[in-house]
Order: structure tokens, then C-alpha cells, then sequence
């Protein structure tokens, strides 16, 4: 379902988590009543949050019920008030352990409605590897080796059953288990032990548990009859975080989409981004990442419930450009994001040279891709996406070298950025997957290369969303990725702004000349027209927007980092010169 050409899917979209501005999704609300904020945005894309998660700051859904800590049913109205169409996600590859399918079955185990709505790793794999000594399939070398893996080893969780056995469930993404201290009066209620004789055992466990100890190794000496009984009892008291990745051969996952759809366009939903849906089809020999046909079976059918709940589908993919797979997409009529335009843009602002960025526009207006194009976002800047990649024994290049980009993430990195690698079976890093920074920082916290880099993206085709943080240049946040641990390196970006920030943000210039040109973006009826480009230098961009009687111009020149905007509006020609 492509998008309507009309204003206001051409409009800016802002992005934000509920909470990233003060306290609540009210205060978002409130900043944009401000008549700083008059005509900025037509969209509003809001993170998971907004229902209720648990984990990968809200890409782990408990379900898609409203999270009543950050969003009420008022913030809904208000925002309908405001003309400002929402956008969600929808993770269609995996739900939280703590979703009630999943706490169903591990209530019920065998016995549990929902033992096929998630994948035990060794009933998939059964027939096609050898287990190993802790009761795990591990795969033919054929097709461990075809694995495409977000993280080391291999992708799983042992999940405890009430008959005290642990079955392994894919969970491709996140997860934490942590075990906690027994005492010696549970011990007791377990064994029917004396105190002092249960005070022995909890010791034992204890001990193990702060070395980290595999606790089926512990020696229970005189107790060793109550040693099951015990364990059991350890791992039934184990909490867990974790996405479990859900199995789309099972109908009820089906039905749950049915009714996840209709929710989510209850709330005001009109375009829906599929958060990591390339990795829903799994099949035997096959990447299980994006696999042929099967994804695009699944991705028919869930356009097919979109289109009767009105929804726009905005399918999520990260993978290298020379795998053309962003191309494939948007032949089948789907919007696309635009992962590709921030190491562009990056790369065009350092070395003051138009040559990618202008292959790319050309690509966009040549095949009619409908796109949403981005700088900074809740993840990180994509540098994979940049990449050529060998297909059928021919490669395809990339947008830029490998050398390039190289540079780009070197140059990230030299300013604070932290990495984010992919992994093979083994465990081995094979590749830099994206670099986490505020795009403020990324640029050398320039204030001219971000007012330019926000025109130009303001300038190509597609809708441009909007990272809130972007707005107010923020820098990155390190004692937040600290905080954060291992994991934490996407909190570099995600600093929550004050009520006050947002107050001292407005007087500043980055600020106001970046809202005006939102506002210009959102409202001159030029956008809905064609776009054309020209540059007589490298150095020199100029994109011109042509729409009936209305057009704007953008001006730039790349070396000096000064541009200017020409538009008319009601036969009037207006000059912004920055």
C-alpha cells in the first residue's frame, strides 16, 4: 500500500519515546502546542514505549496495551487535535518472556495453548544436527555456518518447564536471566529438612550463585536426594528478560496480529513500521534473515490485515545496499526506510563532495521510491547499509567504498561514538553493524554542518522524520552509555530533555532556524510536487522542488557550509539565507 500523495504524508515527522521529553507523553504534547511548534510536524512517530515492554527500551513487548505510566487516552485525543498522525511498531519477530503467551507456557509447559506460538530451537532442528552435552541441537556445519546471528552463540534461551526440565527457545535478540538467593526457610518448605540442616544446602547454593557457578555442579553430599527438588525450585525463582522469537507457522500468531492491528489503529495508528520482520520466516538451509519466498509470503499476509484496519505498512530493514534488498521492497510498493542518508550525509558534509548523495537522489526519483529518511533516530547511524555485497558470485558495489566508510565510522568514533558489531556462529565479529551517537556529536558538534545536513534531508524526497534530541543539538550523553553496561550503548542518544531544556533549547539559533525549516518543509505545497537536482561542482549542491505556481530551492555549497532557501508562497518570492 503506498502512501497518499497529499500533505500530509508529506509532511515532518517527529520521533520520540513517550518519556523524552519531561516525564510523560503530555509533556511532548505540550511542548508541540507551543506556538514555536505551530505547523513543524504532521506525523508523529511514537517508540514502543507507548504499550506496555519490558526490555531494548521497549522493542521487548509485554503487549500492545496503552502504558498507562506514559500515555493516556487524553494524550490520543490531544494529539487527533492537533491534525498529527501517529506511526507504531509493531515487532513482528518476537514478544517479552513476560507477554502472557509466553508466561502461559512456561506456567504449563507441554500442556500450554501457546507450546507452538514460540520455537523450541530442538524441535526445528531435529533431524538436522547432533546434541551436544547439555541437551542442545546444535546444527549441520551446512547450516550452522548460513546463520545470519545478532549476537555470539548460538540464539537461544533455556527455558524452564514445571516438570524441571529446560527446553531451549529461539531468542534471536535479548536476554537476561538472573537467579536469586534461597533461604534456609524455603529450603525447608522444599525438604521438610530442620533448620540447620536446610541452612547447609541454601549456603551451598548461595556460594555458587555469587561465583557464578553452574549450579548442577554443586556437591549436595549428605543431601544429594533433594538435589532436583532444590535446582527446580532455583530455576522456577529465576526471573528473566528476554525476546522470544515467535513461531509464524503457528495460527494463533496470526490471530494475534489480527488482533495487535486493530488495536494499534484504534489508538490512531496510519503507518505501521514492522519492526525486525525480516527475521520472522525461519526455514532449514536458509540465512534466516530475510529468506525467499517465505518472507514475502509473510509479508503479503500481514499487508493483507493492514489494508482492512486502513494501516500503511513500513517494512524495517537493515542489510547491506548491494544486497538490493531495499530495492526489492519498494517493487512490491512498500515504503522504505531511508537507512542510507545519514553516513551519506555524514560522508558528503566532511569531504565537501556531492557524488554519492546525488546517486542516491537519483535512484530515489528514478524508481519512484516512496521513502522515510533520517539523520539521528533511538538506534544508531547505519554503516553496514552503506556496503556492497557479493550476490551469485557478482558484487555489487555499495554507495560508497569500503574505504569510505571506514573513514565515516573512524570519524564517529574519534568524536565518541560507540560500535555496534554482528557476529558469526562462532562467536567471531564479522562486521561493524551501526555506531551510536547523537548526529550533533557524529558531525564534530558543528553547529553549521547540522543546520545544513537538516536542510538537505529537508530537501529529499520522501518524508523526513526527526529526531527530537536533533532538534536541541544534542551531544552525546556518556555517562548514560555507562550506565547502561554492555548493552547501554544506545543510551549515548537518548538523553530526556526537561521541560526546561526544551524553554532554553527555543533561543537558541540552531534551534529556531531548524523549526523554521521544518515549518517551511511541512506547509509549502512545492514538496508536493517534482524534485530535480544540479550541481555544476562537487562541491555545490542545488535541489529544487516544483509544484504548479510553488517552488523552493536549496542552495548549498558544501565547502563553506553556507546555503540558502528560495520559495514562493502566494506569488511571493521569500530568500532565507543561512
Amino acid at each position: 500500500m503506498k502512501l497518499e500523495e497529499n500533505k500530509t504524508f508529506n509532511g515532518v515527522m517527529l520521533n520520540a519515546y513517550p518519556d523524552s521529553i519531561g516525564e510523560k507523553l503530555a509533556d511532548t504534547i505540550n511542548m508541540l502546542k507551543m506556538p514555536e511548534f505551530k505547523d513543524v510536524f504532521s506525523l508523529f512517530y511514537i517508540l514502543p514505549t507507548f504499550f506496555n515492554s519490558d526490555l531494548d527500551r521497549g522493542f521487548s513487548i509485554i503487549d500492545y496495551n496503552l502504558n498507562t505510566n506514559l500515555v493516556s487516552k487524553d494524550d490520543l485525543k490531544a494529539l487527533e487535535e492537533l491534525n498529527i498522525m501517529l506511526k507504531f511498531d509493531i515487532v513482528l519477530n518476537h514478544l517479552s518472556v513476560a507477554s502472557p503467551q509466553f508466561k502461559d507456557l512456561l506456567k504449563n509447559g507441554e500442556k500450554s495453548k501457546y507450546k507452538d506460538f514460540f520455537i523450541n530451537w530442538n524441535s526445528f532442528w531435529e533431524g538436522n544436527g547432533t546434541k551436544n552435552e547439555d541437551d542442545i541441537i546444535i546444527p549441520k556445519k551446512e547450516f550452522l555456518d548460513k546463520l545470519f546471528m545478532r549476537k555470539s552463540g548460538l540464539p537461544i534461551l533455556k527455558v524452564p518447564f514445571p516438570d524441571g526440565t529446560k527446553k531451549p527457545y529461539w531468542n534471536t535478540f535479548y536476554q537476561d536471566i538472573t537467579y536469586h538467593k534461597i533461604s534456609s526457610e524455603e529450603i525447608c518448605k522444599i525438604t521438610s529438612l530442620p533448620l540447620n540442616k536446610a541452612a547447609i544446602i541454601s549456603e551451598k547454593i548461595n556460594t555458587a550463585l555469587e561465583a557464578n557457578q553452574d549450579l548442577s555442579t554443586i556437591n549436595f553430599d549428605d543431601f544429594n536426594e533433594f538435589k532436583n527438588d532444590v535446582l527446580n525450585f532455583v530455576n522456577q525463582k529465576a526471573t528473566y528478560l528476554g525476546q522470544m522469537d515467535v513461531n509464524a507457522k503457528s495460527e494463533l500468531v496470526w490471530q494475534f496480529y489480527e488482533e495487535t492491528l486493530a488495536k494499534v489503529k484504534s489508538f490512531g495508528c496510519k503507518i505501521l513500521r514492522l519492526d525486525a520482520f525480516a527475521y520472522l520466516h525461519k526455514e532449514i538451509g536458509q540465512t534466516n534473515f530475510f529468506n525467499k519466498p517465505g518472507t514475502w509470503t509473510y509479508l503479503d499476509r500481514i499487508n493483507e490485515i493492514a489494508k482492512k484496519n486502513d494501516l500503511i505498512l513500513l517494512p524495517e530493514i537493515h542489510a547491506e545496499y548491494g544486497l538490493n534488498l531495499h530495492d526489492e521492497v519498494a517493487k512490491e510498493s512498500y515504503q522504505i526506510y531511508d537507512f542510507f542518508l545519514p553516513g551519506l550525509m555524514i560522508h558528503t558534509l566532511e569531504k565537501a563532495n556531492n557524488k554519492a548523495l546525488l546517486t542516491w537522489i537519483d535512484e530515489i526519483i528514478t524508481k519512484n521510491y516512496k521513502t522515510v529518511n533520517m539523520l539521528g533516530c533511538h538506534d544508531g547511524i547505519p554503516v553496514l547499509d552503506l556496503k556492497g555485497k557479493e550476490v551469485n558470485g557478482n558484487y555489487n558495489k555499495g554507495l560508497l567504498k569500503d574505504a569510505e566508510i571506514e573513514t565515516i565510522m573512524n570519524t564517529i568514533m574519534d568524536r565518541g561514538g560507540r560500535v555496534k558489531n554482528l557476529y558469526d556462529p562462532s562467536g567471531k565479529k564479522i562486521s561493524y553493524y551501526q555506531i551510536n551517537a547523537t548526529f550533533f556529536s557524529a558531525l564534530g558538534e558543528s553547529e553549521e554542518k547540522l543546520l545544513l545536513a537538516r536542510a538537505i534531508q529537508l530537501f529529499m524526497p520522501g518524508i523526513p522524520q526527526v529526531w527530537y534530541l536533533d532538534i536541541f543539538a544534542g551531544k552525546n550523553n556518556y555517562a548514560a552509555a555507562d550506565k547502561g553496561g554492555s548493552g547501554g550503548h544506545k543510551e549515548i542518544n537518548r538523553t530526556t530533555l526537561s521541560n526546561k531544556d526544551i524553554e532554553e533549547g527555543l533561543k537558541k539559533y540552531i534551534v529556531k532556524n531548524q523549526l523554521k525549516l521544518m515549518r517551511l518543509r511541512n506547509t509549502s505545497s512545492a514538496f508536493l510536487g517534482k524534485i530535480s537536482c544540479s550541481a555544476s561542482k562537487e562541491n555545490e549542491l542545488e535541489i529544487t522542488w516544483t509544484n504548479k505556481n510553488e517552488f523552493a530551492r536549496l542552495s548549498a555549497n558544501l565547502s563553506s557550509l553556507n546555503f540558502s532557501i528560495n520559495y514562493s508562497e502566494n506569488n511571493k518570492i521569500t530568500e532565507l539565507v543561512f
